[in-house]
């Protein structure tokens, strides 16, 4: 239990920070003249275990607002105190149902479980075949910018990566540029899309192992409506190092690097880059090599602002640990095959993408409750890293304007963390809570045959916010 309040209790504020994991350890830290300020309050810190809910008494405080008409005829639920594993509500809860976003939960811990909090993705440029033609390999890195004006701070940036090729290149013209994204395989749209939801004005890009912004044509996000995105943003990313090198767009193509750059799937690990050799460039050689964030970072931007992309490139993440082929079908069999090493049950998902959009997936409540408990109850630490991109209830990401009215939802504003999940008739709630009484909750709402999306999420607020007020001990 102490593991999962440390977990759920005072936190800084979610999101992007600075300097995660990046900073030189060489580099001696300035002298602070004053305190550090303290860390906001934000999900209440739980005092101790506190009472533990009684089942009884949480049936009768969520009935009536599960079976509310608001979300409609089918509705699945879990809820789980974390601490003792015990299931406090249940109803339709080990069928699998629509998560939509909700599933996002489960690329999180798997991608954690897989590479781990620490790992970060390379993009590198080797020599070409042909004199001048530089080959820059696509990593999976869905957060690469152009320059400075990226969307995700601390990104990785083709402008850096243009003057490393450059200084490698040395007296050698730059004549040509080819974009090699063999590192995924397969379709780079998922079985179960809406042609609406697709770039370029849609909510999720084609999914590709070169890209910037998460293929975003602007570097900007919007939480309502669609991300214009690049109908083709390897190519688009690769014209756009092309101008940084300047070699003009025409001279731009796809391909792949001479085998001596070696395997492509290696080009994602956390190696130092090698260096130039001197002398006459041959064919194969790593001219530059820049580095996202730490993968946790990633995953927080994922979870705050629900990036479909991102979600589906570390989907594939996990595909490329297993040494699996890194497409939707192999990352949906990755990702199943990592919840059962983490003694999850893999049979309550049907996974046909990373990111919820596709309306085929089904999960359990209680895949998602388990999941939640197995990543705050302390047994598998790099999985706590989850909840710092978790939104935050009438605060922040998702949830930022949540849990606003009725009145009593408001009760929940600070308190609960959680995923939300939207398509068209579908709402979901995934997350955990602490009570007034100070029990760790780990909960998930699934409805699939709403009427109205804003009612709906009122309605799934209501229930998370009952549970906060109730303690039900």
């Amino acid at each position: 239990m102490l593991a999962a309040v440390a977990l759920v209790g005072l936190v800084a504020r979610p999101g992007p920070i600075a300097g995660w994991f990046g900073d030189d350890p060489a580099t001696p830290a300035p002298v602070a003249t004053t305190p550090d300020p303290a860390p906001t309050p934000v999900l209440v810190a739980a005092a101790g275990q506190g009472d533990a809910p009684n089942e009884a008494a949480v049936k009768e405080a969520l009935d009536p607002l599960v079976n509310s008409s608001a979300l409609g005829s089918t509705v699945h639920v879990s809820v789980l105190d974390v601490s003792s594993a015990q299931v406090l509500y249940a109803k339709n809860a080990d069928i699998p149902t629509t998560p939509a976003s909700t599933t996002k939960l489960l690329t999180a811990v798997t991608a954690l479980a897989a590479r781990g909090p620490a790992y970060r993705l390379a993009t590198r440029v080797v020599a070409g075949e042909k004199p001048g033609e530089v080959v820059i390999i696509g990593g999976g890195d869905p957060t690469l910018a152009i320059n400075a004006k990226g969307q995700f701070p601390g990104a990785a940036r083709l402008d850096k990566l243009a003057a490393q090729v450059k200084k490698a290149m040395g007296d050698t013209p730059i004549t040509r540029v080819t974009v090699d994204i063999s590192l995924f395989s397969g379709s780079d749209t998922a079985v179960g899309w809406d042609s609406s939801d697709i770039s370029p004005n849609g909510q999720v890009a084609r999914i590709q192992a070169l890209m910037t912004n998460a293929g975003r044509i602007t570097p900007v996000h919007n939480e309502t409506g669609g991300d214009p995105r690049f109908t083709d943003p390897a190519m688009a990313a690769g014209r756009a190092f092309a101008n940084q090198l300047g070699v003009a767009s025409e001279k731009v193509r796809k391909g792949t690097a001479p085998a001596a750059a070696g395997d492509t799937a290696s080009a994602s690990a956390s190696a130092p880059a090698s260096a130039p050799a001197t002398g006459e460039i041959t064919a194969g050689q790593e001219l530059g090599k820049v580095e996202s964030p730490p993968l946790v970072q990633v995953l927080d931007w994922m979870l705050q602002q629900s990036d479909n992309t991102i979600a589906e490139t570390m989907g594939r993440q996990v595909a490329l640990a297993a040494g699996d082929e890194a497409s939707f079908d192999g990352t949906a069999e990755a990702m199943i095959n990592k919840l059962r090493e983490l003694g999850l049950n893999g049979d309550e998902a049907d996974l046909y993408d990373a990111s919820g959009l596709s309306r085929h997936n089904g999960i359990s409540p209680s895949l998602l409750v388990q999941t939640l408990a197995l990543a705050a109850g302390g047994t598998k630490p790099e999985l706590s890293a989850m909840f710092n991109g978790l939104p935050v209830a009438g605060w922040s990401g998702t949830l930022r304007t949540r849990f606003a009215t009725p009145s009593p939802n408001q009760a929940a504003q600070g308190v609960v963390r959680a995923k939300t999940g939207t398509l068209s008739g579908v709402n979901t709630l995934a997350g955990v809570l602490v009570t007034k009484d100070g029990r760790v909750l780990a909960f998930a709402i699934m409805a699939s045959a709403t009427s109205d999306s804003s009612t709906a999420k009122a309605a799934l607020d209501k229930v998370a916010a009952r549970l906060v007020a109730c303690g039900c001990s």
